[in-house]
C-alpha cells in the first residue's frame, strides 16, 4: 500500500516571513525575468501578423516544450525575416511577464533563420529578384514542340535518372535523336557544369532540352537555385524542361523553366509523345486526308458530269456550225462574183484595146508630117542647106522611133496587170487548184443538194476537162455529221 506523505510545516515556535502580495510576487519573478537574455532556437509553430498589431506574436517550439514569443513590429521588420509555420529560427532576447494576466512571453530583439532556413531566405530573395526581371512570368514560357526530332539531357551521367530518362524517351518516341551532357548536379562547381552542359547541347542542335536530377535534401538541391543557371535557362534558345528531386521540391530553374515536371522520369514523358498517341493522330490525320481527298474526288466528278452534259460535247459537229455557213455563203458569194467580174475584166479589155487602136496610128502619123514640113522648108532656103537638115530628120526619126516603141509600155503594163486579176478570177484557175464546178442539164451551177436529184444529170467541170455524171443519192452536210457522230 502506498504512503501517505505531507510537506513539511513550518513549526508554530518559528516566525513565518511576511505574505507578498499577488502584484508584489508578480513583480519580484519580473524583475528576475527580465534581466535574462538568452539566445534560443526552435521552430515556429504558430504566427499571428496582423494588420494594425503594434507587435508580432508567434509560439516555438521543441520536442518538449514550447514558448510564446513577440516582437515589436520595427524590429521584425527590420530583420527582414518572414517568420512562417515550421521555419527553423534562432531567437535573440529575454523573458517578459505581463503582470495583468499572468502571462510569461518572450520578448524577441533579434530573430534570424537557422541552419536550412538561411538558404531558403537567400533563395527566396534571388526567386524575388528573377520574378520581377519578369523571368518567371507565363506569357513568357515557350510550348514544346509536338515531334522533336534531337532532345538533349543535362544531368549526372551516373546514377538511375540518367537511365529512367533514357528509357522512357526509348520507349515513347523512338525516333528523336538524344545529346547527353553529363554535368556535376549537387557541390561546388555544379551549377557552372549545368550552365556549360546546357549551352553544348543546346549548340549540338537540341531543339529542346531536358535539366533533371533525383531527390535530395535542400542543400543538395542549392545549385539548381543559382542565379546565373536560371538566367541562362530563361535566355535558351530552345525550350527547356525541368525534372528535379520530387514532387514537393522546387527549384528557381523550375520556375523559370518552360514546363516543370515532378520528375526526371515525367519531365521524358512530357517532350516525349506515347506511341500510342501518335498512332492514334496519324490515324485520325489519315481518315481526315481520306474524307477531304474524297470529297474532292466527288466534286471533280461532279464538275465532269456538268461539262459532259454542255452541248459542246453532245454535238461535237454544232462547234463548226458558224464556219460551215460562212463557207457556204461564201461559195455562193463567189459563184455569184466570178461570172460578173469576168465579163467586166472583158468588157475594160476590149475599151483599152479600142483605145490603143485609136492612139498609135495619131502618134506615129504626126512625126511623119512634122518630117514632111521640114524637108520643104529645107528645100526652099537652097541646096546648100539640105544635107545638115537631112541628118537631122534622121536623127529625129530615130527618136520618133524610140519615142513609138516605148509609147505603149503604160497601156501594156495596165494590160498585163489587168489580165493577171483577171486570170486570178477565173473559173478555170479555181478549178486548176483542185475545185470543180458542178452543173445540171440547164447550165446551171449547182450550190445545193436540193437543185438536183437521184437520176439527174450533171456535168463537173474539172482542171483538163469536163466530167459527165448521174446523181445515185444526195445527203446534206447535217446528216453527215449526224454519221460522223455515230461513228465517234
Amino acid at each position: 500500500m502506498g504512503k501517505d506523505v505531507t510537506p513539511a510545516m513550518p513549526a508554530d515556535n518559528e516566525e513565518a516571513e511576511p505574505a507578498l502580495s499577488v502584484s508584489a510576487a508578480m513583480g519580484l519573478a519580473k524583475d528576475a525575468l527580465e534581466g535574462v537574455v538568452v539566445r534560443l532556437m526552435g521552430e515556429v509553430s504558430e504566427v499571428s501578423d496582423k494588420p494594425g498589431y503594434k507587435a508580432v506574436y508567434f509560439t516555438v517550439k521543441d520536442e518538449k516544450a514550447s514558448l510564446p514569443c513577440m516582437m515589436w513590429m520595427n524590429r521584425y521588420q527590420a530583420a527582414g525575416v518572414p517568420l512562417s509555420v515550421g521555419a527553423l529560427v534562432e531567437l535573440t532576447g529575454r523573458f517578459s511577464l505581463y503582470a495583468a494576466k499572468g502571462r510569461m512571453n518572450f520578448d524577441v530583439f533579434s530573430v534570424t533563420l537557422a541552419g536550412e532556413g538561411q538558404l531558403r531566405l537567400q533563395v527566396a530573395n534571388v526567386a524575388r529578384e528573377l520574378e520581377a526581371m519578369g523571368l518567371m512570368a507565363a506569357e513568357r514560357k515557350r510550348s514544346l514542340p509536338a515531334y522533336p526530332e534531337v532532345i538533349g539531357i543535362v544531368t549526372s551521367p551516373r546514377g538511375s535518372v540518367i537511365h529512367d530518362m533514357l528509357r522512357t524517351l526509348r520507349r515513347r518516341y523512338p525516333l528523336a535523336r538524344v545529346l547527353v551532357a553529363g554535368v556535376p548536379v549537387e557541390g561546388p562547381g555544379a551549377a557552372d557544369g549545368l550552365v556549360d552542359g546546357l549551352a553544348k547541347v543546346v549548340f549540338a542542335g537540341a531543339e529542346m532540352v531536358l535539366i533533371g536530377r533525383g531527390g535530395g535534401s535542400f542543400e543538395d538541391l542549392m545549385p539548381f537555385n543559382d542565379r546565373r543557371l536560371a538566367r541562362t535557362i530563361a535566355a535558351c534558345p530552345v525550350p527547356v524542361v525541368t525534372g528535379i528531386g520530387h514532387e514537393t521540391d522546387t527549384t528557381i530553374a523550375d520556375m523559370v523553366a518552360d514546363v516543370r515536371a515532378s520528375t526526371p522520369t515525367a519531365a521524358a514523358e512530357a517532350v516525349a509523345p506515347a506511341r500510342a498517341q501518335t498512332e492514334g493522330r496519324l490515324d485520325a490525320l489519315g481518315q481526315a486526308l481520306h474524307r477531304a481527298e474524297a470529297r474532292r474526288l466527288e466534286g471533280a466528278s461532279r464538275a465532269l458530269e456538268r461539262l459532259e452534259s454542255l452541248p459542246l460535247f453532245r454535238e461535237p459537229a454544232r462547234l463548226f456550225d458558224a464556219e460551215a455557213l460562212a463557207i457556204d455563203d461564201l461559195s455562193d458569194r463567189l459563184g455569184r462574183a466570178l461570172p460578173d467580174a469576168l465579163r467586166e475584166r472583158q468588157h475594160r479589155v476590149g475599151l483599152l484595146a479600142e483605145a490603143v487602136a485609136r492612139m498609135l496610128p495619131a502618134a506615129l502619123a504626126r512625126p511623119a508630117s512634122q518630117v514632111s514640113l521640114a524637108q520643104s522648108r529645107l528645100a526652099m532656103r537652097g541646096p546648100m542647106l539640105t544635107d545638115r537638115p537631112a541628118a537631122a530628120c534622121a536623127r529625129d526619126g530615130q527618136r520618133l522611133r524610140a519615142v513609138g516603141e516605148h509609147l505603149t509600155d503604160r497601156f501594156r503594163n495596165d494590160v498585163a496587170v489587168n489580165a493577171a486579176r483577171l486570170h486570178d478570177l477565173s473559173p478555170l484557175t479555181v478549178i486548176g487548184r483542185g475545185f470543180s464546178v458542178a452543173r445540171d442539164a440547164s447550165g446551171t451551177v449547182v450550190r445545193s443538194v436540193g437543185q438536183v436529184r437521184a437520176g439527174g444529170a450533171l456535168t463537173v467541170a474539172v482542171a483538163d476537162g469536163e466530167i459527165d455524171c448521174t446523181v445515185e443519192k444526195t445527203r446534206r452536210i447535217d446528216a453527215a455529221i449526224e454519221d460522223w457522230k455515230e461513228d465517234l
